[in-house]
């Protein structure tokens, strides 16, 4: 009896310290020549390196140039990651500047939190290297305005943000940290999967990151309403914003 309360434990600690995370992960941040560009769509924990969750066709995937939006939703192509539904859309970038690309993913329902998740997520690809344009807001529900350019970053480089809901910075909001691990990083324990902060009075928030890779921030906000469950009850909304952005070691 002793032993399987430790797995149990165990596996609790773990699923508590696993955070979800709408990826949209670019084939790269900046396309110094323009040129095509792939970005993968998975629903999934990157620093556990899953499990991967089914994430059904988006609601809306799109792009902002400038001040010109398009919709690439028609674009979505489905596959399977770790057997889960994932999706791809492509996309070529002609003219120098950033493209903030956006993912606005049908809401999911976790179980074991009783709770739906949205999360509107997005990452910018520089046209160009231009480095212009960089701090472009997308009016999403909950979104992150970046105060650091989110491309040409060093490892060890601080990122910093504001989260906005509705357009208002958001005060002691949470904002969950997480690495896209490639299976080169081993956590000494589930508390190191995913990193915790909080806003300032001013909504903003800093954080190094110490490794080459993508980085996913995450800010969490509760949903104004609730939504109907599978079993026909009402559970509430976490609505999250996210930014990936991508470090890179200095050689």
């Amino acid at each position: 009896m002793q032993m399987l309360w430790m797995v149990v434990a165990a596996f609790g600690l773990s699923s508590a310290a696993s955070a979800h995370f709408q990826e949209i992960i670019p084939s790269d941040d900046v396309l110094a020549d323009g040129g095509p560009v792939t970005l993968d769509l998975v629903f999934t924990h990157p620093m556990d390196r899953g499990p991967t969750m089914d994430m059904a066709k988006p609601e809306h995937v799109g792009v902002k140039q400038g001040k010109t939006v398009t919709d690439l939703t028609d674009r979505l192509e489905e596959h399977k990651v770790d057997g889960k539904s994932a999706w791809r859309v492509k996309d070529e970038l002609k003219e120098p500047g950033a493209a903030i690309y956006f993912v606005q993913p049908q809401p999911y329902w976790d179980p074991a939190e009783k709770k739906f998740i949205l999360q509107y997520a997005k990452v910018l690809v520089d046209g160009f290297a231009s480095g212009e344009n960089w701090d472009t807001l997308l009016g999403l529900p909950v979104e992150i305005e970046p105060l650091t350019r989110p491309t040409g970053l060093w490892t060890g480089n601080i990122f910093t943000g504001i989260v906005r809901k509705d357009g208002k910075p958001v005060p002691n909001a949470k904002v969950e940290v997480e690495y896209l691990n490639d299976g080169s990083v081993s956590v000494p324990n589930p508390a190191f999967a995913t990193q915790v902060i909080k806003t300032d009075a001013e909504g903003k928030f800093s954080y190094a990151m110490p490794r080459a890779g993508w980085w996913g921030f995450a800010a969490l906000t509760e949903g104004d309403e609730k939504m109907k469950t599978p079993d026909g009850g009402m559970a509430p909304v976490e609505v999250g914003g996210l930014i990936w952005v991508k470090v890179t070691d200095m050689k």
